[in-house]
């Protein structure tokens, strides 16, 4: 997990290019999503963290967004818990 306040703008694109980061959470919200997701493109950057794996953001305790991941989000909300 990577706190985006600890980066700069260009640390930030380089790691999304070489694919250190892949998913973007609210840790406020303990909610994970994708990186093109529009309600994660609004959240605040001291909020914004960054995850390199969808197994790294559950180990932490979020859950998935409603917006970019309904599937995965619908099977949370019923229960189905991912490891």
């Amino acid at each position: 997990m990577i706190h985006h306040a600890d980066l700069s703008d260009d640390e930030v694109r380089s790691k999304i290019r070489y694919g250190e980061i892949q998913f973007g959470g609210n840790s406020k919200l303990k909610i994970y999503g994708t990186l093109k997701c529009k309600s994660g493109k609004r959240m605040k950057r001291e909020n914004r963290i960054f995850f390199s794996s969808e197994k790294e953001a559950i180990s932490f305790g979020y859950r998935p967004c409603g917006h970019c991941m309904k599937g995965l989000y619908k099977k949370w909300k019923n229960g189905f818990v991912q490891q």
